[in-house]
């Protein structure tokens, strides 16, 4: 199901679009007053939002800024202004598209998946832009954010095995029985010390956030996303 939020103050055409987007499980939710819909945005999970331009209290225009400043979501401008001005405007302050009403819902359900496919091929590719650690198995090597850490034999061994099973904990026991370079008979005190060295390695590059979590009683868990510092 597809969660849209839609600015529009003529309840009816809300209606007629709620109803329609449904059968292609499109979830619209709308806001007639411009401040109330910035605030679902701010507090809602939602993919995509249809704005109108002509509301009260507030131009959809201003209202555009004022999104942009605290989201990236997708937005279709659905507006009876056809001055030129007005949707180069609206797409210069970050709207992905603009349609003129009056238009017929199957058209404004065919934009709106075809932006969604778009924005999230672009969302996919800068997720992979942005691998927090890359590993080079062959020249023991891993990066963090594309920077190299200069990390131990063992401490290599380590934080590969956190990453091999990225949010699931692996056991001291694990650890040392999975590394080349920790002897069989050492203690979990060193598996401490040495995460210890990791952390404060991973720390110098990113100082707000903790990546890896220790788990009572068994080992370690690799946070991603990772959690803010208190």
């Amino acid at each position: 199901m597809i969660k849209v939020l839609m600015i529009e103050d003529d309840p009816e055409l809300a209606e007629i679009i709620t109803k329609y987007l449904a059968k292609f499980d499109i979830d619209v939710t709308n806001a007639e007053d411009p401040y109330i819909g910035l605030s679902k945005l701010e507090i809602g999970d939602y993919e995509l939002l249809i704005l109108d331009l002509t509301l009260p209290g507030m131009d959809g225009l201003e209202l555009l800024q004022r999104i942009r400043k605290v989201s990236d979501i997708p937005v279709i401008i659905s507006s009876a202004r056809d001055d030129i001005v007005d949707k180069v405007v609206g797409l210069e302050r970050g709207a992905d598209d603009y349609l003129p009403k009056p238009y017929n819902p199957r058209e404004l359900e065919a934009r709106i998946k075809s932006i969604l496919r778009r924005h999230n091929r672009v969302e996919e590719k800068k997720a992979e832009q942005e691998k927090i650690f890359e590993v080079n198995e062959d020249g023991m090597m891993i990066t963090f954010k594309g920077e190299p850490l200069s990390l131990t034999p063992a401490e290599f061994d380590i934080l590969n095995a956190l990453i091999k099973h990225k949010n699931g904990v692996v056991s001291r026991a694990d650890i040392i029985y999975q590394s080349d370079f920790i002897s069989d008979d050492s203690s979990y005190k060193n598996v401490d010390v040495m995460v210890s060295k990791i952390r404060s390695k991973i720390a110098r590059h990113d100082p707000d956030h903790a990546y890896i979590k220790s788990v009572r009683g068994v080992g370690y868990q690799l946070l991603c996303p990772p959690q803010k510092n208190s």
